[in-house]
């Protein structure tokens, strides 16, 4: 843990569609974290307690994932989860939040400044994806990543570590540890988490974002890297700072740089 850093707390939060799961580090104004697909809060174990020195920063496992309840399968979309999110707040009593998110998650916060803006104060997208008709349509029925047909020889846990080891650092034995802890909990969401993204209609809620937004973009994510400009140009006033190396699983892999970049921002527009 870094020097001075808060301490992580866990529990689980009964909601009204759901029992969510969360970590929370430090105190102060409310900072929602949301994991990309198929993580949970273990994506921000580094990232929270330097959150936590200047805010009550709040990493929730998304409905499904991690060790919160999942909704019924065919209800899951990017706008059930944002729900779902609100939903923890309100049994937080929170009214007003900053967030930040990472891919799947970005989607989430994108969602929930679009469809209540009066609740985001601030967002941090990190490495958003961009969804629109020709992307829909490009992955309409198409396989995605951590897609693994379950094996009575357990091949499907090499089938998932190499899907995914193209997009962590070289020899980082850990990181991919943790991914496949995650995606297992996650069963078939771990799959289906990348289609509900694929079928969001991103490109008509960006607009709709009111909220001071800050975009980062690690070069090194040969998915959300390509369009981060895309992203900002859709969201009024939209800022964008690249992280020179980061890799899909950036918040685990350099969280001092992600933990940096979102403080530089929230301090301005979401003060402590």
């Amino acid at each position: 843990m870094a020097p001075g850093a808060a301490i992580i707390e866990r529990r689980f939060i009964a909601t009204a569609r759901a029992r969510i799961h969360i970590a929370a580090a430090g105190a102060g104004r409310p900072l929602l974290l949301l994991h990309q697909t198929p993580r949970s809060w273990d994506e921000f174990r580094e990232v929270l307690p330097r959150l936590g020195t200047r805010y009550r920063a709040i990493a929730m496992d998304t409905v499904g994932f991690g060790d919160s309840d999942a909704l019924p399968f065919a209800e899951n979309s990017i706008e059930a989860w944002s729900a779902c999110a609100f939903d923890l707040l309100d049994a937080l009593d929170l009214r007003e939040v900053a967030v930040l998110g990472h891919h799947t998650g970005a989607a989430i916060a994108i969602e929930m400044a679009a469809s209540r803006p009066e609740r985001i104060a601030a967002m941090v997208l990190s490495a958003s994806p961009y969804v629109d008709a020709e992307r829909r349509m490009q992955k309409a029925g198409k396989p995605v990543v951590d897609e693994a047909t379950r094996t009575a020889d357990g091949s499907h846990l090499l089938s998932l570590w190499r899907m995914r080891q193209p997009d962590y650092p070289d020899g980082d034995i850990d990181l991919l540890e943790r991914f496949v802890i995650d995606a297992l909990k996650a069963g078939r969401l771990a799959a289906e988490g990348h289609h509900v993204v694929n079928r969001y209609v991103m490109e008509q809620r960006l607009p709709l974002v009111a909220c001071p937004t800050r975009i980062i973009a690690p070069t090194a994510d040969p998915h959300a890297f390509p369009v981060a400009r895309k992203v900002a140009g859709a969201i009024a006033g939209a800022s964008l700072v690249e992280i020179a190396g980061g890799m899909v699983p950036f918040p685990n892999q350099m969280p001092e740089e992600l933990a940096s970049a979102a403080l530089a921002f929230l301090e301005r527009h979401y003060p402590p």
